[in-house]
């Protein structure tokens, strides 16, 4: 067997892991350690299987070994193109042409070894995806969702599930939709809602009758669901006569699957896919499969139906107040290539049963500092926002600890910017989410060169999605690095996370990727040379987007509407760059007996501040340039993102009562919130994503900002704004809501459908209640110093968690002078 380059593939992979042990020099983090076993498996020659070893920064390559902690099987030539940059390991897993049982983090560490040139665009286009029908009207308010994972059903109110391509609805899974239609009726007759009981974020009840609203008055039959999520998506139906004769029904459920996936879904495209069924032993199973990936919905009863080919019809015969019920189970079987799930084999695919699941939710809440407030807003936000982000992670394929989710429906995955802002949020409440966050954005660092990912040596992660796109490169979710902020983000959360915990040994683990962040910081985000970290354009399915937050074009704007070209030195990023140096300089002065280096971050941290000064600080305006072009013209639109300025600290202290001014003035703040971009702008729109809206998150950072720069008085008032607009969303503040001025709509107002929950908005209540009671770690004891409005009363926060043990807080609502 021959390679592309003449020389045989065997003696390509020979020379490759020969040539590893060199190759680790300098590459390799000192954890995780383990060894690898790759076993190639050809069809004309026996298995030749390599042992690596990886341990303290060095990698040990052996041909024998025993008792690997992860074992690699797949084809030479598969492996090659991992080794050629042709190819990337989580969307070869998912693609099914390769198997890995035990540990996969080791084999994710391993990438690390691999050549640095890549270019891992798919090889073999997709076919055509064309534009779906415009969404329907469901909204938000017409549904309801349970989430377990980052498996999720969202459903009509009566429980069903009928749904077009663009319509949100279905059994989700691993960002595919498994069961696009779910759908029950008695005697023909579809079921309405009398009540719904949201039992847990994993579990609830439907209490139904069949006909319209206005027939059951007087009926005899009812019907109750009771749906839970957890390894499988599992319902218990039970039919109710009521009447005082026996009766006769027919239940029919209705059951399909398109295996869309969610992006599509949320970008309102479709992609043509042909889906096949098999009825064995009284179960439906629904196939598809494109290549090696093979998805299958398997749908079971525990009572006698006749199955076809869509779904299952029970014929039920009760006497008078007797009862029927029946269990359906649907599995979401995702194959490997020797035709297991995926999940059988690794050890990072523990399941919790839903009482385990149940009890670890609840011994997370029970373990928040307790809040006693007498502003209901803030109790309410306070509990709904810690319970979200309780639930909000799922059991990746990729690591042993569960992984931080986002947001239901559309971010029920890993996302690097939101779960590092949540995290660093909600670090005083709930610091294991910071953990979480860390360990599997620092085993997922760019270590190579690959500009189809954006992934560069030392850049940390923004998405890694696991659905049909993802596994065969048609985008690049399965390793999506085109976030110019999240390796700053990264370092800022490790340093914060010590601040708070103490935890000095997390430091030193991390010391290696810090470096290496920073290293990114000095290099590949600066193409122009000087200094900045520059945001560049990528292209998606949608249209280009930009690598900030505020990722849609027309967000980086000019005053008169007019859009900045690329590549984009957008303001926030530049602070977050400075703070990071700083942070970096910090735990290399305390953790890592460097101080060489912590000066140099120092310095290069005041020489980017004084530069930012000067370059971003527009007189006429009175405020920081949203960004600079690569020519050096200033971006001179007004946006909340100059919040964050202060946030990170690189305001000159003189500007930052102008910028104020800004914040709370009537082209920004509507009274519900700091809008993304101020009124008078040319490309402002309150309904605008990134053009007017606003975000409980990005407020949250702003009244951190205004905390740290002494402004107490305007971070409550914004802080009381968005706490009273989460009192109409029944205390979930939503990812964003319009920007119209409160006193023209009374109310704020939502958009169509958004996710709920959505961590980042979730968190935003906790960092709100950090400045509120101005709750700041200073060596081994809690400062605080709070500015509570008046109109709030008295906040007690108690048994704060941190390297001090325990503390309490209290803060008592005054006016402010």
């Amino acid at each position: 067997m021959r390679g592309d380059r003449g020389v045989p593939l065997s003696a390509r992979l020979d020379q490759f892991f020969a040539g590893l042990p060199e190759a680790a020099r300098g590459r390799l983090p000192a954890t995780p350690t383990g060894l690898i076993a790759f076993r190639l498996v050809a069809d004309d020659a026996p298995p030749s299987t390599w042992f690596v070893t990886l341990a303290d920064g060095r990698a040990r390559v052996d041909r024998h070994g025993h008792d690997p902690d992860c074992v690699v099987e797949t084809r030479p030539e598969t492996l090659e193109r991992l080794v050629a940059g042709v190819d990337h390991i989580v969307a070869m897993l998912f693609r099914g042409v390769v198997s890995v049982e035990g540990d996969l983090s080791l084999f994710l560490v391993f990438r690390r070894l691999l050549p640095a040139p890549a270019d891992s665009t798919a090889s073999e286009p997709a076919a055509g995806i064309s534009p779906s029908a415009e969404r329907d009207g469901i909204g938000r308010q017409d549904t309801t969702g349970i989430f377990y994972g980052n498996m999720f059903m969202i459903s009509t109110r009566s429980g069903d599930v009928e749904t077009e391509p663009a319509t949100p609805l279905g059994l989700f899974f691993f960002d595919t939709r498994f069961l696009s239609t779910w759908r029950l009726s008695v005697d023909s007759e579809r079921l309405t809602e009398l009540s719904i009981d949201d039992v847990r974020s994993f579990e609830s009840k439907f209490a139904l009758a069949p006909g319209q609203p206005t027939h059951y008055v007087n009926a005899t039959t009812s019907v109750l669901r009771h749906r839970w999520l957890g390894e499988a998506f599992e319902e218990e139906v039970t039919l109710f006569n009521y009447g005082a004769e026996p009766a006769r029904y027919t239940v029919r459920l209705d059951v399909g699957a398109d295996f869309a996936e969610v992006q599509e879904i949320r970008d309102g495209v479709r992609r043509p896919r042909e889906v096949t069924t098999t009825i064995d032993d009284s179960s439906l199973r629904l196939h598809y499969r494109r290549g090696t990936l093979h998805r299958e919905t398997a749908v079971c009863a525990s009572e006698p139906a006749r199955v076809d080919g869509r779904g299952f019809t029970f014929t039920v015969s009760l006497d008078p107040h007797e009862t029927w019920t029946v269990r359906l189970r649907v599995l979401t079987l995702v194959r490997d290539l020797h035709r297991r799930d995926l999940r059988e084999r690794l050890r990072s695919s523990t399941h919790r049963s839903r009482a385990e699941a149940g009890r670890e939710i609840d011994g997370i809440v029970a373990a928040v500092p307790g809040l006693r407030a007498d502003h209901g807003p803030l109790s309410e936000a306070y509990r709904r926002g810690v319970r979200d982000l309780a639930a909000l992670y799922y059991q990746g394929l990729n690591f042993l600890d569960r992984l931080p989710a986002t947001g239901l429906p559309w971010s029920m995955t890993l996302l690097g910017r939101e779960s590092l802002v949540s995290s660093l949020q909600a670090l005083p409440f709930l610091p294991h989410r910071a953990v979480s966050t860390l360990r599997i954005l620092a085993l997922s660092q760019g270590a190579r060169i690959d500009p189809f990912r954006g992934e560069q040596p030392g850049r940390i992660l923004q998405e890694s999605r696991y659905g049909e796109s993802a596994a065969f490169a048609d985008t690049p979710d399965a390793a999506d690095f085109s976030a110019a902020d999240t390796t700053p983000l990264f370092v800022i959360l490790l340093d914060e996370y010590e601040r708070w915990t103490g935890d000095a040994e997390l430091v030193r683990r991390y010391e290696f990727e810090v470096r290496a962040a920073i290293a990114w910081l000095d290099d590949y985000a600066d193409p122009v040379g000087d200094g900045y970290v520059w945001s560049t354009r990528r292209q998606r399915r949608t249209g280009p987007v930009n690598e900030s937050w505020r990722s849609s074009v027309q967000s980086i704007c000019f005053r008169d509407g007019r859009l900045a070209t690329f590549p984009q030195a957008i303001c926030e990023i530049q602070g977050y760059a400075y703070d990071a140096r700083l942070r970096a300089a910090r735990m290399a002065r305390l953790f890592w007996d460097d101080p060489a280096y912590a000066d140099r971050l120092e310095r290069a941290a005041a020489a980017l501040r004084e530069r930012f000064d000067r370059d971003f600080w527009l007189p006429e305006r009175g405020c920081y340039a949203l960004a600079l072009q690569s020519d050096g013209q200033r971006v001179d639109a007004l946006a909340s993102n100059v919040g964050h300025l202060l946030w990170s600290g690189i305001v000159a202290p003189e500007r930052a009562e102008r910028l104020v001014g800004h914040l709370l003035g009537p082209a920004l703040f509507s009274g519900w919130g700091v809008r993304t971009l101020a009124s008078t702008e040319g490309q402002f729109n309150p309904l605008g994503h990134h053009t007017g809206a606003i975000w409980p998150a990005d407020n949250s950072l702003i009244v951190w900002g205004l905390r740290r720069y002494g402004f107490r008085q305007e971070a409550a008032r914004i802080a009381l704004a968005l706490l009273e607009a989460g009192q109409h969303f029944q205390g979930a503040l939503p990812p964003y809501f319009a920007g119209y001025d409160r006193a023209v709509t009374r109310v704020p107002v939502p958009h169509h459908f958004t996710d709920s929950p959505y961590a980042p908005s979730a968190g935003a209540p906790l960092l709100l209640l950090r400045a509120l009671l101005g709750l700041e770690p200073h060596d081994d004891h809690l400062a605080v110093d709070a500015g509570v409005p008046e109109e709030m009363g008295q906040i007690e926060l108690l048994d704060i968690r941190g390297r001090w043990g325990y503390a309490d807080a209290l803060g008592r609502g005054r006016p402010f002078r």
